[in-house]
Formats: structure tokens, C-alpha cells, sequence
């Protein structure tokens, strides 16, 4: 049961940072290349759309390496998977503090309400985000070596 909770758990974590790096790396930078005001409107949508599923991915994922960590606590490795729970904590606190607050005001931008320093506003939470892209990362890393 306990191996199945930890496969499981990676590889939900796994597909989020996925997600995340996907959006740092790969999906903004073609929002940025795309004309006029196409690509504020798509990353209002994307904050639309993620804005609603990464809350509940997150602390799903909080929860899961919380689990793990007490049902192997026991286990060689638990060390590492408290520090990946601890990291994922780091996540969650600075989308609270930092990205959730810039992206709600993003949400709603379009090219008639969007504020003169949206730009400002969205590459702040561009340089946020590849932090936390780093965090959760480093937390991946760490569940996939207590794997083995």
C-alpha cells in the first residue's frame, strides 16, 4: 500500500512541476511572441483556467507527501520526503503571498481594463514563478531519490 501511495504521490507532484515548467518555459514565451494583444488575453484565459485547478493540485500534492511522510515515517528516505513536504509548503505560501494576488488582477485584464504597468505586473510574476518552479522541482527531485 505504502509503495503505491509513493508512486502515486511522484507522480502527481511529477505532472504538476511538468505543468509549472511548462508554463514558465514553454507556453509564456510563445504568449509573448504572439501579436497585438493576443498574448494578454491568452494568459488572462491560462490564469482562468490553471487559476482554478493548481489550488486544488497543490495542496492535494501538500497532502499526499504529508501522507507519505507518516505512513514510512520509519523508512530509510522519510528525511527527504518531509524536506520535499517542507519545500512544497515554501510553494504554496509564495502563491499566496506573491503569484495568486498578481494573477487575480490578470484574470480580469482585457485590453480596455488593463492597468498601464500590466506588463510590469506579469513579468513580476514571471521571475516569481521561475522561483517557485525551482522549489517545486527541487521537491520532486527529492521524492523521486526517496524512491530508491
Amino acid at each position: 500500500m505504502l509503495d503505491a501511495l509513493q508512486i502515486a504521490t511522484t507522480v502527481i507532484v511529477g505532472l504538476m512541476v511538468g505543468v509549472e515548467f511548462s508554463v514558465a518555459f514553454v507556453i509564456n514565451p510563445i504568449l509573448a511572441a504572439l501579436p497585438d494583444d493576443s498574448g494578454q488575453q491568452a494568459r488572462s484565459h491560462g490564469g482562468r483556467m490553471l487559476g482554478a485547478v493548481m489550488p486544488v493540485w497543490y495542496i492535494g500534492s501538500l497532502v499526499l507527501v504529508a501522507v507519505w511522510a507518516a505512513a514510512g515515517r520509519s523508512q530509510e528516505g522519510v528525511g527527504l520526503v518531509v524536506t520535499a513536504g517542507a519545500l512544497l509548503i515554501v510553494s504554496v505560501i509564495m502563491s499566496l503571498l506573491l503569484l495568486v494576488p498578481i494573477n487575480n488582477r490578470g484574470k480580469t485584464w482585457t485590453p480596455e481594463n488593463r492597468p498601464a504597468d500590466w506588463k510590469e505586473q506579469t513579468n513580476r510574476w514571471d521571475r516569481y514563478h521561475y522561483v517557485r518552479v525551482a522549489v517545486i522541482v527541487a521537491a520532486f527531485t527529492l521524492l523521486v531519490t526517496a524512491l530508491s
